[in-house]
């Protein structure tokens, strides 16, 4: 205990103070015997304010004396260096560990809900999400939502939007020197198509002219993904692609239609963790059908909006686990609306100040081992000093006449101006202080 009050004293103290013991008394000072009484009285005064201080101290005021790993503080009566380092404050905000906030999934699917996945279940790329009257809605990648049917011109024969000599050579390796590069050489047809509106149609004689599109992109490449090929990956949805689309419903048990509805694919940026399910089997399908989170777990903190300078997307914060270990987190994103919590007072009131929510992701997901949902605390760096004079905390005395001071290994005392406190350290300055100079812990 007397350890712990030593390091933690004079954390938060005011600097200034003027004093050595060159100094004569103040005119009108009177009793003070000289030297000997000097001293007793500025350790008598140093006592009582490390007294009072310590009470400031427990108050969780200035740094934390364990942090930089250093050993025990010095003893009482020992001299220590004044030395020169950087000197870091760090700050400890409660957070929750979990996936985020749950989200709707925006499922177009119309009739009966006839299958649904487990609560927590993943679904990546090519998974079921969901069954409406017996058909797949399937997950697949992208940030454009499906928002149209992708499929050849209704009525348009298969095979002839594209220059039949080259057919044979659209499959496998040859599909990128014809299918994907229409209006290229060779294919001296498909280049003379008049251009048109996405999704309408149009034949120039016996060629169709073929759907377009970032969509038809975004999709190509999925299927690509999944291990189709045939067709090239580009913005146009024609031949080749209609023939792997029905390698792929035919995979998923679908009718070999060659067209993909608009109700068939959910995209999302990656995989998903499947959250409550807002419907039950036999119920109509609906916006609400399923709700969803990522996949990876992250950390979320409610930052008071009056001290969120830390906040700032691609900082790094070291995030404290349950079972004591720790891992590093980067902040992804920082609210901007600030809320004030349900019977808080906020600006002016008596009640929590208002917060915004900072979400910080963690890249090594196998460190944080089987949590899916924890409070957990989050270390965040405030304010830094680099390159400055710092003694121990517990170095720290209080000058009669005000202030803090040092004193030397010879029984001298120098008047100091302190800054940061941090790691059971403090930043001091002043004309008499230098570095490697020997200052004695106070008894």
């Amino acid at each position: 205990m007397t350890e712990s009050v030593t390091r933690t004293a004079f954390e938060g103290e005011a600097a200034g103070g003027d004093g050595t013991d060159a100094t004569p008394p103040p005119s009108g000072r009177r009793g003070v015997p000289g030297r000997r009484g000097r001293r007793t009285a500025l350790i008598a005064a140093a006592l009582v304010v490390v007294a009072a201080v310590a009470v400031a101290g427990a108050l969780g005021l200035g740094g934390d004396g364990t942090k930089d790993g250093s050993a025990a503080p010095p003893r009482v009566g020992s001299t220590v260096p004044v030395t020169r380092t950087t000197l870091t404050e760090r700050t400890m905000v409660d957070g929750q560990l979990g996936y985020g906030n749950e989200i709707p999934l925006p499922v177009k699917a119309t009739g009966t809900v006839t299958w649904l996945p487990e609560e927590g279940a993943t679904v990546k790329r090519g998974g079921t999400l969901l069954r409406v009257d017996d058909r797949p809605v399937v997950l697949l990648y992208g940030t454009l939502p499906m928002y149209r049917d992708l499929g050849l011109p209704t009525g348009t024969p298969q095979g002839t939007e594209q220059n039949p000599g080259n057919i044979g050579r659209n499959t496998g390796q040859g599909a990128q020197d014809s299918a994907g590069q229409g209006g290229g050489k060779g294919n001296p047809a498909t280049s003379t198509t008049p251009p048109r509106a996405p999704g309408g149609a149009g034949t120039t004689g016996t060629l169709a002219t073929t759907l377009r599109g970032m969509d038809v992109l975004q999709f190509e490449s999925n299927l690509a993904a999944l291990g189709y090929s045939g067709f090239t990956v580009d913005e146009k949805f024609n031949d080749f692609t209609a023939r792997a689309v029905k390698r792929w419903q035919k995979s998923l048990g679908l009718p070999q239609t060659g067209k993909v509805d608009v109700a068939d694919v959910v995209y999302s940026a990656g995989p998903v963790r499947i959250g409550h399910a807002g419907v039950r089997l036999g119920s109509a399908a609906g916006g609400n059908a399923l709700t969803y989170t990522g996949s990876s777990r992250k950390v979320v903190v409610n930052a008071s909006a009056a001290e969120d300078s830390w906040a700032v997307r691609g900082n790094t914060v070291t995030i404290a686990l349950p079972d004591g270990t720790s891992v590093k987190g980067e902040i992804a994103s920082v609210g901007k609306n600030a809320t004030t919590p349900e019977g808080g007072g906020g600006e002016g009131g008596s009640g929590a100040p208002a917060t915004v929510p900072v979400t910080i992701t963690i890249k090594d997901q196998k460190a944080v081992g089987r949590l899916e949902s924890a409070p957990v605390s989050v270390e965040y760096v405030g304010r830094e000093r680099r390159d400055v004079l710092t003694v121990p905390v517990a170095a720290l005395v209080a000058l009669a006449e005000g202030g803090h001071g040092l004193e030397t290994s010879d029984g001298r005392f120098v008047s100091v101006k302190t800054g940061l406190f941090a790691d059971g350290r403090v930043e001091v300055s002043g004309s008499a202080v230098r570095e490697g100079m020997k200052v004695r812990i106070p008894e």
